[in-house]
């Protein structure tokens, strides 16, 4: 039973560290007797999968203990949803009486840009743009200096996609933070990672080497809803210690949610 479960975990993007201490756990369990037959199994399984989830459950989004604006820096690499989950952001913090202010320091792409504009009209967000091919820093600042004339509670600073194995492009967004530091104290408030929840193991390397050039807070994983492979969520957990603070469940603006570690591990053992 226990070299099924340990294949299951694997196959589910557990990852090895999480699956062999959830396994070892539950073999432990076992061989004292404190535990027998398929539901101790799961039922221990539980237990110990809310335990890795634990140290981040019920944390929210940071906010400017100088007062507004509290600035967030999004940050992924291409392909993930990273400038469709900026917009949902920015509906989330609106929903709850926030005025937001997105500035678009993905200064490459017309078209991202543009599609985010049109986002910000329609979740009542103001909308900051630099030049085509401008310097991402000079946005943010820009940005930051404009929610302070407008007494605008949050910033969302939407970069570019990029690949963590560049160099060069990482040392930007660094640059960017820096940058970010200089005209807001203690900003960024939060830096954010969006993931893709269906690329599996990669999202580990993915936020190991954004959080040593950023010092990244929290993680938004997009489109769990379209991947059977959750392990990736206590993966990201037991390896990097950085909690999952949203995730993203369709295509809509609305679809961002809080991550809710009992409804996770419930939707898991096929209970939610």
């Amino acid at each position: 039973m226990l070299e099924e479960l340990e294949e299951r975990l694997l196959a589910s993007d557990f990852g090895a560290r999480a699956t062999f201490e959830l396994v070892g756990a539950v073999g432990a369990l076992a061989r004292r007797g404190r535990i027998a037959g398929t539901d101790g199994v799961a039922g221990a399984l539980r237990e110990r999968i809310l335990g890795i989830l634990a140290p981040g459950a019920g944390i929210t989004l940071a906010e400017s203990a100088e007062g507004p604006p509290t600035v967030y820096l999004v940050v992924g690499v291409n392909g993930t949803g990273k400038t469709t989950s900026v917009a949902k952001l920015a509906h989330l913090l609106r929903a709850a009486g926030r005025s937001v202010l997105i500035a678009a320091a993905d200064t490459y792409r017309a078209g991202a840009i543009h599609q985010l504009e049109i986002w910000a009209g329609q979740v009542g967000a103001d909308f900051v743009r630099g030049r085509e091919g401008g310097d991402p820093a000079a946005v943010a600042f820009d940005a930051i200096q404009a929610a302070q004339a407008r007494g605008i509670d949050a910033v969302l600073v939407d970069t570019a996609g990029r690949l963590h194995t560049k160099r060069g492009l990482m040392e930007e967004l660094r640059k960017t933070r820096r940058v970010i530091a200089r005209r807001a104290p203690g900003a960024p408030h939060e830096t954010l990672i969006v993931l893709d929840a269906t690329v599996g193991q990669n999202a580990v390397a993915q936020v190991s080497a954004f959080h040593e050039v950023l010092g990244l807070t929290g993680i938004v994983l997009a489109k769990l809803d379209s991947s059977a492979r959750g392990g990736i969520v206590v993966a990201l957990m037991e390896e990097t210690g950085i909690p999952v603070k949203l995730v993203g469940t369709g295509e809509q603006v609305t679809d961002l949610a809080w991550f809710d570690a009992g409804a996770f591990v419930d939707g898991i053992f096929g209970e939610g």
